[in-house]
This record gives structure tokens, C-alpha cells and sequence, in this order.
């Protein structure tokens, strides 16, 4: 059993039937990243050029033939040279524009057949209009996430290739910010459908979450 399989119990995630207000038991204040505003969007770049380092294995044999190139794993787009400039007839709004640099991995084959990869960056230009809110205590954030996938590329010169590709940039303006939600209080957590036989007595016993019994002129009583 799991939250989603074999599992009727109302107390659980997923789409709400009937009244949506039933059940809401309680107000709870959760720390969280607020998205003001966000937008997206998606390209076909062509003539850039990605300058390559770091070849495995090393000192591949020229000339070189592209395959392709891909967002590197575990890594994350960078921004640099942000300007926020306000709008003055609509003061919440900003011209915001940015460098974006995306780390990618280049596939490719050398002169005698082997395959191999190599590191570059791709870096994409950004200037767009978005809400953000008026100066605060808490800081603002304007973060990018960035997808790059090319399979078109020539190799132009020795640890240049010259490559077409696809670039899809979100853009969200963001701060992390303590939020009071309506609640349907704690979910009930079913046992595994292929649960381990090993019994703990000791752990059975104790509550999968802290409770609070009830309050008294906003004094929780345990």
C-alpha cells in the first residue's frame, strides 16, 4: 500500500471531490519560495560557438566530428550582469536583463573512431519585462534555470565547434518568505505494500508527527 495504491483513506494527497473546505482543520505557517512572477521561453540558436576544455579521454586525435551537446549533469545555469531597471509609469515592473551562462558536455567522435566528451558554455543574452515587488526586508531573487540540446555542429577550429541548437530559459523572480496556508492537518501515512517482517516495537509507538492537544488565548497546551 502507498499513498496511491490500494488506499481509500481521505486523509491523503491527490484530487479533492466535494466540498473542498471540508476537512480544513487548522492555519499553519510554512517557510517557502514565493514565485512573483516567472516566464519562459524557447529558441533555435544558430552560429554558436562553444569553446571545449577538459577532453576524456585526453589528447584526441583531429579533426574532430561533432555528435552533440547537452546540459552538463549536477550543474545549474548562472547569472551574471543582471540590471533590474524599473519602469517609472508602473513602478512594480522592471525591464530585467541578464547574462546567462549554461554549462554543457559536447560528445564527439576523434580521426580514429573514438568517442569522447569535452566541457563548454553556452551563454544567452536575456531582456525581458517582469514583476518585482517593491523593495523589502526579505531580498528578492531573480534565479534562471536553462535546458540546451544540439545534435547540428561542425568542428571549426582545434577546441571550437560551431553548433545550432535549441534553448529553452526560465526566468522567476522569487524570495523565500513565511506563508499562512489552510490545512488539512497531517496526512495518514500507510504501511509499504512490501513491508520488512522486522517488527519495532519501541519505534510502533510513537507518532509519525508532533501534535499540539489545543490552545489557550494562543498558548499551545501538549
Amino acid at each position: 500500500m502507498s499513498f496511491y495504491i490500494n488506499n481509500t483513506n481521505p486523509n491523503r494527497p491527490g484530487s479533492v471531490s466535494g466540498n473542498p473546505l471540508n476537512g480544513i482543520c487548522e492555519k499553519i505557517l510554512i517557510q517557502t519560495t514565493k514565485i512573483f512572477d516567472a516566464c519562459q521561453s524557447t529558441s533555435t540558436e544558430s552560429g554558436i560557438i562553444l569553446q571545449v576544455s577538459n577532453f576524456t579521454p585526453q589528447d584526441p586525435a583531429l579533426p574532430l566530428t561533432y555528435i552533440s551537446a547537452e546540459n552538463t549533469p549536477n550543474t545549474t545555469a548562472t547569472i551574471t550582469d543582471l540590471v533590474v531597471d524599473r519602469l517609472e509609469n508602473a513602478p512594480n515592473y522592471a525591464n530585467v536583463t541578464m547574462n546567462i551562462s549554461i554549462p554543457v558536455t559536447v560528445t564527439y567522435r576523434d580521426a580514429n573512431g573514438v568517442i569522447g566528451t569535452a566541457t563548454a558554455t553556452v551563454v544567452a543574452s536575456k531582456a525581458v519585462v517582469l514583476f518585482v515587488p517593491q523593495p523589502s526586508a526579505t531580498p528578492i531573487n531573480i534565479t534562471a534555470t536553462a535546458l540546451f540540446s544540439s545534435q547540428i555542429g561542425t568542428f571549426t577550429s582545434p577546441n571550437i565547434f560551431t553548433v545550432t541548437g535549441c534553448m529553452q530559459i526560465t526566468i522567476r523572480v522569487s524570495a523565500l518568505v513565511d506563508v499562512l496556508v489552510p490545512s488539512y492537518g497531517y496526512p495518514s501515512i500507510p504501511p509499504c505494500q512490501q513491508a520488512c517482517g522486522n517488527q519495532c516495537p519501541g519505534l510502533q509507538d510513537l507518532p509519525a508527527y508532533p501534535t499540539a492537544v489545543g490552545t489557550t488565548n494562543g498558548i499551545s497546551i501538549r
